[in-house]
């Protein structure tokens, strides 16, 4: 059944291992129409954000000796929420039917008499196996799999049947077991499994925390203890074990293991979140800044203009979406820049430009994508005395290019499209900047603010961490700040600033 959550409904959606892009897309439909959600401690970060500011949160996260809510008084709040007419969301870690209590739920509602749905989701018996190069089957090796839980049960004698897992020859995954690793090994050595059956834990799986101990039962609880690996994780027992040397993907990745803080503005940073992630990045969001834009006065008066101009230069993708939005308002479209030469600083306001087809005519070479390059290349390609330049750019930025241009004679009319707005982090997040590896930045603004949120928060530029810059004015305004720039993009663009990254991670 698709569509927005149902009025009086009760949602069982299972939100997955814990990767973002492994919640489904009926999980995520629900949780933006939802009315109110029961949030398990281990959904994916930024999943619950999802919902509508409206929305009410109720943390019911289970952590093992504390629970923040008892398992009746969750279903009973299911119930009364759902009698009320609200849209319901019970946003549970995993897949509601496998060892959690989603049963224990639909059967409360349908007691009730109260409409529910379940949303399957990834499993990390299988998710986790996966991302730590271990196929749980194979057909050479393993042709079947079992899938228990490692936990004690209700009244702590709960195992399941160790003699019989352990004369098992395929591969045996146990959730939900980390404190309890040397008491299945020793469970399936007693049972009469070779104590050097391979065997591995892997801790916070499908995430940019993941954690791998491979081992044999034998020496299983040692390495982990050694490991000191966080939860949750799952226990693989069995052949299959050993082929992760070969397939061992995820945490190959050239960032793993990384934690770097992006101070984009929020709007912005999702392809850069996206990119560093990709590559195995553990990403802390901390945006400095946010994007406002502007009354549409200048811009409309730039558009109204472009029939007597020359030239059309743009700063920023943010120039470029809003002049485009506003010359849509106006009645016209691309066509209105056929007489025209489009210049752009660097490859981002390129892009935009493109999506919405059209060609720059002009960008300064690599290495010089500033206000003062793109002086340089359009005076060269004819820009003289008379000639009429309609830039759009932020309320506030590099003077260079209008400054330039008017000191060759050039008419420059400014639309200011938009402005960067401080958006302080709080101080918790301004806490994880310390425990992060780099730091990127893609402006002079998002320096000056971050520097500043640090300081309020009483924490010195010397505590945080080495930066990555996205150009020659944010490197300055950086080094300027006290900053230890690491490295600097070879051209100002998002592609160009995750290479820089991934090179210094490199040395």
């Amino acid at each position: 059944m698709s569509g927005a959550a149902r009025p009086g409904t009760v949602y069982l959606v299972g939100a997955g291992p814990g990767d973002p892009g492994l919640v489904t897309r009926r999980a995520l439909e629900l949780v933006r129409s939802a009315d109110v959600l029961l949030i398990d401690r281990l959904v994916p970060v930024g999943l619950a954000d999802e919902a509508p500011a409206a929305a009410e949160r109720i943390d019911v996260g289970k952590v093992a000796g504390n629970h923040a809510m008892a398992q009746d008084d969750i279903n009973a709040r299911l119930v009364a929420e759902a009698q009320a007419g609200r849209r319901v969301v019970r946003l549970k870690g995993g897949d509601p039917y496998l060892f959690g209590r989603g049963g224990e739920e639909a059967l409360a509602c349908r007691e009730a008499g109260v409409p529910f749905e379940v949303v399957p989701a990834v499993t990390s018996a299988f998710s986790a196996c996966a991302d730590a190069g271990i196929p749980v089957t194979h057909r050479d090796i393993a042709r079947h799999v079992t899938v228990v839980t490692a936990s004690a049960g209700r009244d702590g004698q709960g195992d399941p049947d160790y003699g019989w897992l352990a004369q098992s020859d395929g591969t045996v995954v146990l959730l939900m077991g980390l404190r309890r690793v040397a008491h299945v090994a020793a469970a399936l050595i007693a049972g009469g499994a070779p104590p050097d059956r391979p065997a591995a834990v892997v801790a916070r799986g499908t995430t940019a925390a993941q954690r791998t101990v491979v081992a044999t039962l034998a020496t299983l609880a040692e390495a982990v203890g050694q490991a000191a690996l966080p939860s949750p994780a799952i226990i693989v027992v069995g052949d299959v074990v050993a082929l992760r040397d070969g397939l061992d993907w995820f945490e190959q990745r050239p960032l793993f293991g990384t934690r770097v803080a992006v101070t984009r503005a929020r709007a912005q940073a999702s392809s850069l979140v996206a990119r560093l992630a990709d590559l195995g990045a553990e990403v802390v969001e901390a945006p400095a800044i946010r994007i406002e834009p502007l009354p549409v006065g200048e811009v409309d008066a730039a558009v109204d203009s472009l029939d007597d101009a020359h030239v059309l230069a743009f700063t920023s993708a943010n120039g470029v979406e809003r002049f485009f939005e506003r010359l849509a308002a106006r009645g016209r479209d691309a066509r209105a820049l056929s007489g025209l030469r489009v210049a752009v600083v660097g490859t981002a306001s390129a892009d935009a430009c493109r999506r919405h087809g059209v060609e720059p005519d002009v960008i300064p070479p690599v290495g010089a994508r500033t206000g003062a390059g793109l002086v340089d290349s359009l005076t060269t390609q004819g820009v003289e005395h008379g000639t009429l330049v309609v830039v759009v750019r932020a309320e506030a930025g590099d003077e260079a290019l209008v400054d330039g241009l008017r000191a060759h004679g050039a008419h420059v009319h400014v639309a200011r499209a938009y402005r960067t707005v401080v958006e302080p982090p709080s101080a918790d997040l301004v806490a994880q900047l310390r425990d992060c590896d780099l730091v990127t930045f893609t402006s002079a603004s998002t320096v000056h603010h971050l520097v500043e949120a640090a300081a309020a928060h009483g924490i010195a530029v010397g505590d945080l961490p080495p930066a990555i810059s996205i150009g020659p004015t944010t490197t300055a305004a950086a080094e300027a700040a006290g900053l230890h720039v690491r490295a600097q993009a070879a051209e100002p663009s998002v592609a160009s600033l995750v290479e820089a990254l991934v090179a210094d991670r490199a040395r």
